[in-house]
């Protein structure tokens, strides 16, 4: 047989201090903001309209802020994660120069840390990644930390090293795109009259609307961004898996997510950190997604008299409507629908 197939990295390829350039920049089209509009439903106004966008001195209407995500991440898991059990969790996420389509998208990541797992047939990867567009300007950065089958199961072990990682990216730290005016915001079109003012730290909000996944369009979804993990499409390889089904992309529950929380947080217009987050459990084609929000804290951000941020968690479950929900027990364990819990920080207008 040829040698010339990859079969991506295991653990022991990788090293504390190993810097990776991924394959296949992209360049993102209108295309695939129409196709991740409809795989997801999302409908914030300044990622759907251009005068909107314009009114808030973007020169047009940015892509969807996790659609750039998704794209980034998809770049790199030909190398991090092609031999992946799971995607562990997120940390120190920041979103910078806005991406519109006709930008292209490349991406690097650097190995920061280490662990193999008692069992000795796997372990932990902890990459920092960043994407930039075509003139070199950072799209966004963020680590993740992801469980990896090793090669040789009898491998020795690397030397752990576990990196420490902020709980929360800090206000002074989040970038707002240059030359957003709040003057001209217009409430009514964006569909809401709830701006920072109006939230308070500990307020739970329940998105109220689910949605079921459809195989096709979760496939599809992860096709989009050519995330290649095999866990999400090959069905006869993953039969004799843990689930014995495919399993759907986080990234794409991330989305829903934030799609559905349109209801509660329409004027959370961009995403600003991802301050950590953790997939719980396993999402299949026919689950009923269903999210709500608590404001961890109100940001205020230098300079800006005119514009503040929310940090929110934002908690996805699988066919249980989140109303009084209880997602975690007393001693500290999710409920068994708990999906997603992301923690991520949004800008949003304030009142004059």
């Amino acid at each position: 047989m040829s040698e010339k197939t990859r079969l991506g990295n295991f653990f022991e390829d990788f090293w504390v201090g190993q810097k990776i350039a991924h394959a296949t920049p992209r360049t993102i089209t209108e295309g695939d903001v129409a196709l991740y509009t409809a795989l997801t439903g999302s409908r914030f106004a300044t990622n759907s309209a251009d005068t909107f966008a314009h009114s808030l001195g973007f020169p047009r209407a940015p892509v969807d802020d996790l659609l750039a995500f998704n794209m980034v991440f998809g770049r790199t898991v030909p190398d991090i994660s092609l031999n992946a059990i799971a995607n562990l969790g997120y940390a120190a996420g920041r979103f910078g120069h806005p991406i519109y389509p006709g930008d292209t998208l490349t991406a690097d990541s650097t190995v920061i840390g280490l662990k193999e797992n008692s069992d000795g047939k796997t372990g932990i990867v902890y990459v920092r990644s960043c994407g930039v567009n075509q003139r070199g300007q950072i799209a966004l950065d963020y680590c993740r930390w992801v469980m990896v089958r090793k090669r040789n199961p009898q491998s020795p072990a690397p030397a752990a090293s576990v990196p420490d990682l902020p709980s929360a990216v800090a206000a002074a730290d989040l970038i707002v795109p240059t030359g957003i005016r709040i003057e001209q915001y217009d409430c009514a079109l964006a569909g809401s009259s709830e701006l920072w003012d109006d939230y308070r730290v500990g307020e739970r909000i329940d998105h109220v609307d689910g949605m079921t996944i459809e195989e096709s369009e979760h496939m599809m979804a992860t096709r989009l961004y050519q995330n290649t993990a095999r866990v999400h499409f090959n069905q006869q390889a993953e039969q004799a898996g843990r689930f014995g089904r495919r399993i759907i992309y986080g990234g794409y529950i991330i989305s829903l997510a934030r799609a559905l929380s349109f209801n509660g947080l329409a004027n959370a217009f961009s995403l600003a950190a991802i301050n950590g987050g953790r997939h719980v459990s396993p999402a299949f084609a026919g689950d009923t997604v269903y999210a709500w929000s608590e404001v961890i804290a109100q940001l205020i951000i230098p300079g800006r008299h005119d514009l503040g941020a929310l940090r929110l968690r934002t908690v996805a479950t699988k066919d249980h409507p989140c109303a009084d929900f209880p997602y975690k027990s007393p001693d500290g364990r999710y409920d068994a629908s708990v999906l997603l819990d992301f923690d991520y920080t949004v800008l949003i207008p304030r009142r004059a």
